[in-house]
């Protein structure tokens, strides 16, 4: 299941029965889901460009699963009625949810979110299944090749792109005063202005505290949204190309 995405690189985890459930009821969300994936690229300047936050590359995958598959943002509520009065109300707003013959697949991509961010859809994840509304829940992050190569990515794209001081690098972003003490401050450290603002700038927007899959791995470990299927796909490192943009 998912060679395709598997043979590019991608992590590829399913856990409590996920496998079977996609395999025999849902092999059209496999297909669909391998699809929109498949045909990722990210330019490294949109990295550099969106600042950490979701980038161009997040929208395109949105779009080619809201649009072209049908996988559209619900509101699932759910109301507890005794002898027809509400006593309770709850709802659970997921990204990307589709239903198919065989049951229904709720996603969540977290590119570049604060990290408890998992906790919340792994837990909304755990709730709807309990209440079978939902038969599959996956999560699309930063994969693990991907968060570790990130410093010689941007660090790559800064000397192709000729950004040897602070102002060559705000042709692509303003940083903030505070975000210039930091570039300061490693560029001196490494006697190299490029290979300085590569650490500083990926330390500030895709920190150790954000979004990514050892983050979400050591929750699924620790039991989060247990027992829940899961399906965690990770991006790798091989989606990012690396050019000037000039």
């Amino acid at each position: 299941m998912f060679e395709q995405l598997k043979n590019k690189g991608f992590q590829v985890l399913a856990l409590h029965h996920a496998e079977a459930i996609l395999r025999h009821d849902m092999p059209e969300a496999v297909a669909e889901l391998e699809e929109a994936l498949s045909g990722i690229e990210i330019p490294v300047e949109e990295l550099v460009r969106g600042g950490g936050g979701e980038g161009a590359m997040t929208q395109r995958l949105r779009r080619a699963l809201a649009d072209t598959h049908g996988w559209r943002r619900h509101n699932f509520v759910i109301r507890k009625i005794v002898d027809g009065v509400e006593k309770e109300s709850t709802s659970h707003e997921i990204d990307h949810v589709k239903r198919f013959a065989g049951g229904t697949f709720a996603l969540e991509i977290e590119w570049n979110n604060k990290d408890p961010f998992f906790d919340r859809d792994l837990e909304n994840f755990k709730r709807l299944h309990a209440d079978g509304v939902i038969s599959v829940g996956a999560i699309v992050t930063r994969g693990e090749s991907l968060h570790n190569a990130l410093r010689d990515l941007v660090a790559a794209f800064a000397r192709q792109a000729g950004i040897r001081d602070l102002t060559a690098a705000s042709r692509f972003y303003a940083p903030t005063q505070r975000q210039i003490g930091l570039i300061e401050q490693a560029a001196k450290a490494r006697n190299s202005f490029e290979d300085g603002w590569a650490h500083a700038f990926v330390s500030d927007k895709f920190g150790e505290a954000t979004t990514h899959w050892r983050k979400l791995e050591d929750r699924v470990r620790r039991g989060v949204g247990n027992p829940c299927p899961l399906l965690l796909i990770g991006i790798p490192a091989q989606v990012v190309t690396v050019h000037s943009g000039e």
